[in-house]
């Protein structure tokens, strides 16, 4: 098969290399034995890829590795007890391996891909779209007719927040930097956009008539305190991840005087050794599916070959709902 490694430690530029390896078993590192085989048709990119370039993700396997963590395909072959089985259309979440023209994950952690979405939607589901859920309800505790202001909501994790929020019965603020990323965030389902240059923590609590209740930030940097600062009494900001680069640190006074709290979403170190909680949130994204919430959507698109241009526009922080790479 041909696969795409990260050969060395030097960036996007020139850590990859276009290679071929045999299949790989049906085994995986989750569930040593057993595994889902995957035609993989379109592969997902993310900022975690991007790390990896460099060797600075917390997942650091050793050189030559094939990178990737989610596709969408079809299955080759399943274990006995799967949920799926051979030729059914599918979202798979690999971890690693996903570059590649087949890839292995667990049964947990691949689903059937409804006739709604394509395969590039299909490699844009797991991960974005668990974390969303986990993020939101199961750590934010959103209820239904709550507020929800999502940074970075032109992107991968920001777009499908907006969509769970909305699903679970949110008023949805989106910030973002561009009239183009104003666009991708309405059609999420943004109910109001703010500019992540202007006043957007006095818009987010006039608008919202006192403060939001739930802050969900995948980019960190200087803008934490003012997340913080535009929560309504009592209201939680949920921290997802770190695009912006820097990791900011919180002044705890502003949570004692106002009752409010800061909350860590890891989804994936927290969900890998629970397979059937992978399977409840799943059962929840299909159920939003079905109500027409969720429809990821797919920004640029990059042939195979292309990799490093993909990793380069999210590096860049050019990118817009997810980027993906064709297979085949």
């Amino acid at each position: 098969m041909r696969a795409i490694e990260i050969v060395e430690l030097s960036g996007p530029d020139h850590a990859l290399k276009v290679v071929d390896l045999p299949d790989p078993e049906p085994s995986h590192m989750l569930t040593p034995g057993a595994g889902v085989i995957v035609d993989v048709h379109v592969a997902g990119v993310s900022f975690p890829e991007v790390l990896q370039t460099r060797g600075e993700y917390q997942v650091k396997p050793p050189l030559p590795f094939v990178p990737g963590s989610e596709v969408g395909g079809v299955v080759r072959s399943a274990p006995d007890g799967a949920g799926v089985s051979e030729g059914d259309r599918v979202a798979a979440l690999c971890m690693l391996g996903g570059f590649a023209e087949v890839a292995v994950a667990p049964e947990f952690l691949t689903f059937k891909l409804p006739d709604e979405l394509d395969f590039a939607q299909g490699a844009a589901l797991i991960l974005n779209y668990h974390t969303a859920y986990f993020a939101l309800k199961l750590r934010g505790r959103l209820a239904e007719g709550e507020t929800v202001l999502v940074h970075g909501a032109a992107g991968g994790v920001g777009t499908a927040s907006l969509q769970v929020a909305k699903g679970l019965g949110a008023r949805t603020f989106a910030v973002v930097s561009s009239d183009e990323k104003e666009a991708v965030a309405r059609a999420a389902g943004a109910d109001e956009v703010l500019r992540s240059d202007g006043p957007w923590k006095d818009q987010a609590k006039e608008l919202s008539g006192g403060g939001v209740d739930i802050v969900l930030d995948p980019v960190g940097g200087d803008r934490f305190t003012d997340s913080l600062r535009s929560l309504a009494e009592g209201g939680r900001a949920v921290v997802v991840g770190f695009t912006g680069g820097s990791i900011p640190e919180v002044r705890v006074n502003r949570l004692l005087l106002s009752n409010l709290e800061v909350i860590g979403a890891g989804w994936g170190a927290y969900v890998m050794s629970k397979p059937q909680l992978c399977r409840e949130i799943g059962a929840e994204i299909a159920g939003l599916i079905d109500r027409g919430f969720v429809r990821p959507i797919v920004g640029a698109r990059f042939p195979f070959e292309r990799a490093a241009d993909a990793l380069k526009l999210i590096d860049e922080r050019g990118a817009t709902g997810k980027v993906v790479l064709d297979v085949v």
